[in-house]
């Protein structure tokens, strides 16, 4: 049971947010492992995406926009639930696993074609108001958020978790490789009012820090997609064209992505309980993962598409029948791209070529034990002129601004993640960190190697 949310950061209680309700997730890691230090290889949908489900890092698949499919720079490439699929698994696929625009099915991956594959825009609401210029333009956006009255079926995400239930029923004979994409709690935060009740909207946790970081125009270029006159939500319909966010808005906004988790949080559990009541839990591995993280008004920023640690840091669990490790957490660094080697040696699969990832089945018996001293992103900057490569380790985020035409280090960042995790003191340039520069810089070169 492979399981996608979309754009969901850890806000949940088993990663220590007391403020998030997610029983069920909470309830997924107490059976399995919990990846405290998980990141994303690009904070971006469809890069994100491709380069978990083709074992490849974001380079080799040449992907920066949703606008490219991996299948026209790699089209032999064998992706994981194909992997499955030739060792005659059952493969499946609901909702939004892969992701690309205008959207494009890859029958090769599945036993029988995707179902719910998209959805427009003007169909992730239920209100007229907001649907009305999705007629006109079916990705037309509405508010950015939206509580109404109604069953969880109302919205895809309900109508996936119940077609992924039926399906079960039918394939419970079967091995079968079952992915679940859910686009919550990406925006716009549209969910059954139901679940915005769980919050109480005067408790909201505000972040500390809302003013926008001080920088040149070329540091705020290179670094943010989030600016004062463009960022992912500007385009929604109650959210100002530039400028920050008033208080208000900023505690519905905040209020709106919780309760998509709790929303998300609930499809699963019914995905959990049917696993259960078809006797499936005792031989089934779960996986819930998200493509890439996203800021909620810290320091400013809104949104993801950059290479801070709000975007690349994501949640993982891996829930494996009869684990040794399982309940407990791991602060080793790991990487989307990991999950494909994973997966294909618990069931003893194999592919014909390299996978950029490695296997964490050691991690999964040994919670304690660390495989790798670096995770990697990168995000391309400034009009696609610019690739900015990024490399976290257990202390620092260091990344580098590349000119594509040139090979030129125009930018650079250090910091110290555990004294500053909301990134403000740039240490590039301090005086006893040459040291560190440089290590970094070794390990963003060499960044392919295992």
């Amino acid at each position: 049971m492979f399981i996608c949310a979309d754009g969901l950061r850890p806000t949940l209680g088993c990663y220590g947010d007391s403020y998030a309700v997610t029983p069920h997730i909470d309830g997924l890691a107490k059976k399995g492992i919990v990846f405290e230090r998980a990141y994303c290889q690009q904070a971006s949908c469809a890069p994100s995406r491709a380069s978990l489900m083709t074992g490849l890092r974001p380079d080799t698949l040449q992907i920066i926009s949703g606008n490219v499919h991996f299948r026209d720079v790699l089209p032999d490439a064998i992706t994981l639930p194909q992997a499955f699929k030739r060792h005659g698994y059952h493969t499946q696929a609901f909702g939004l696993v892969y992701h690309a625009h205008p959207p494009q099915p890859d029958s090769v991956s599945w036993s029988i074609p995707e179902q719910l594959l998209d959805i427009p825009k003007r169909d992730e609401y239920l209100l007229p108001t907001n649907r009305i210029r999705g007629f006109i333009n079916r990705m037309e956006k509405g508010t950015a958020t939206e509580a109404v009255e109604a069953p969880d079926n109302a919205y895809q995400d309900g109508q996936v978790a119940q077609l992924a239930i039926e399906t079960l029923t039918h394939i419970k004979e079967k091995p079968f490789f079952l992915a679940v994409g859910f686009k919550r709690p990406h925006l716009p935060f549209s969910v059954p009012k139901k679940y915005w009740d769980i919050y109480d909207s005067e408790t909201i946790p505000l972040p500390v820090d809302t003013v926008y970081p001080v920088c040149t125009p070329q540091e705020v270029a290179l670094r943010y997609s989030w600016q004062y006159n463009k960022g992912e939500m500007r385009a929604y319909t109650d959210i100002p064209d530039e400028g920050s966010l008033d208080r208000d808005k900023i505690k519905e906004v905040i209020h709106g992505y919780y309760a998509s988790v709790s929303y998300i949080d609930n499809q699963i559990g019914r995905l959990l309980q049917a696993l259960d009541s078809l006797d499936l839990s005792r031989k089934t591995i779960v996986v819930l993962w998200s493509d890439h993280g996203c800021h909620l008004g810290e320091r400013g920023l809104w949104g993801k598409n950059d290479l801070t640690e709000n975007s690349a840091r994501v949640p993982l669990v891996v829930s494996v029948p009869d684990m040794r490790g399982a309940g407990q957490k791991s602060r080793a660094l790991v990487e989307l791209v990991d999950v494909y080697p994973t997966l294909i040696a618990l069931c003893g699969i194999s592919v014909p070529f390299d996978l950029h990832g490695v296997s964490l089945v050691p991690v999964l018996e040994n919670p304690h034990r660390e495989l790798k001293s670096a995770a990697f992103s990168s995000y391309p900057r400034m009009g696609n002129t610019v690739m900015g490569y990024s490399v976290r380790t257990s202390g620092y985020r260091y990344t580098e601004y590349l000119e594509i035409a040139t090979g030129k280090v125009i930018d650079r960042e250090l910091y110290n993640m555990d004294k500053d995790p909301l990134q403000y003191e740039n240490l590039v340039r301090e005086k006893g960190m040459k040291a560190v520069v440089s290590h970094h810089q070794t390990l963003l070169n060499r960044q392919w190697e295992k």
